[in-house]
């Protein structure tokens, strides 16, 4: 691991998070939450682990990645356009009608996104296939799914799993972004799923577990994940929904909504953006 890397990589995804709350203030609809956790996890998948070429989307070589809770696509879609698969300018369209980037990621209108997803439980069988499509094709391409920890309460999340051990997907990776935060309060209060990391042990997986918000933990456990033989690795990320403004963090309220006039500013300054709107 490239321990030099690491202050550029949590700049990024300060910078991102800029680009999350200014995208979503602008549409007025969307998932705050959910996007801020995420960040990191993914900011190091685009900018160090995922082997992909914004000039070429389609490019065989790529690895994937599946964004299983599709309602964190503007976490998504500033890492794309930040990689330079589309213009940063298009992030204002966000849910707009005709932008090609909608409330949940679609792999017809938006470079960059393999599939539609955003129906939860779906995105893990969606990356089984996927990493067993590419088996066939003799290939060393990864394939990496971000789930959030409200989607295990989906019984085909387990179906999948139980597949994904069953056939050895060892170039499989799934992500759980574990905020303990879902739409309806606190994930264990809802249907508690824990302990996630011995459900998935016991299906089969090799099982890691970091702080999510740790970007040298998250490199770490992406590389590790790549020396796994004969099963697929699941890495539980601990995180803090909304995660990098204050007064969003570890409140289910801010799941599925966006930033208020008056809030927008606020955010920028708790994510040390001082320019002026």
């Amino acid at each position: 691991m490239h321990r030099e890397l690491i202050p550029t990589l949590e700049e990024k995804a300060r910078n991102l998070r800029v680009s999350i709350i200014k995208t979503l203030h602008r549409s007025q609809s969307g998932h705050t939450g959910g996007s801020l956790s995420a960040i990191d996890l993914i900011t190091a998948l685009y900018f160090h682990t995922l082997r992909h070429r914004p000039e070429e989307p389609a490019w065989e070589g790529r690895d994937r990645f599946v964004l299983c809770k599709g309602h964190a696509a503007p976490a998504q879609y500033v890492a794309l356009a930040e990689s330079g698969y589309f213009p940063k300018e298009d992030l204002m369209m966000l849910r707009r009608l005709g932008s090609h980037l909608q409330g949940h990621p679609d792999s017809k209108q938006t470079p960059g996104v393999e599939v539609c997803t955003g129906s939860l439980g779906q995105g893990l069988s969606q990356a089984c296939g996927i990493a067993l499509g590419l088996r066939l094709d003799g290939g060393d391409h990864r394939v990496y799914a971000l789930l959030g920890d409200g989607e295990l309460q989906e019984g085909q999340v387990w179906e999948a799993a139980m597949s994904a051990a069953h056939f050895r997907l060892d170039t499989l990776c799934a992500i759980v972004d574990a905020n303990g935060l879902q739409i309806d309060g606190e994930v264990a209060k809802v249907m508690g799923v824990e302990s996630i990391a011995d459900k998935f042990h016991a299906f089969g997986w090799h099982v890691t577990e970091i702080d999510g918000h740790d970007m040298g933990a998250i490199l770490a456990a992406y590389a590790h994940a790549a020396t796994v033989k004969g099963k697929p690795t699941v890495i539980v990320a601990r995180t803090v929904k909304g995660k990098g403004v204050s007064f969003f963090e570890n409140k289910a309220s801010y799941h599925g909504v966006t930033p208020s006039d008056e809030e927008l500013p606020r955010a920028l300054h708790s994510l040390g953006c001082l320019e002026k709107l």
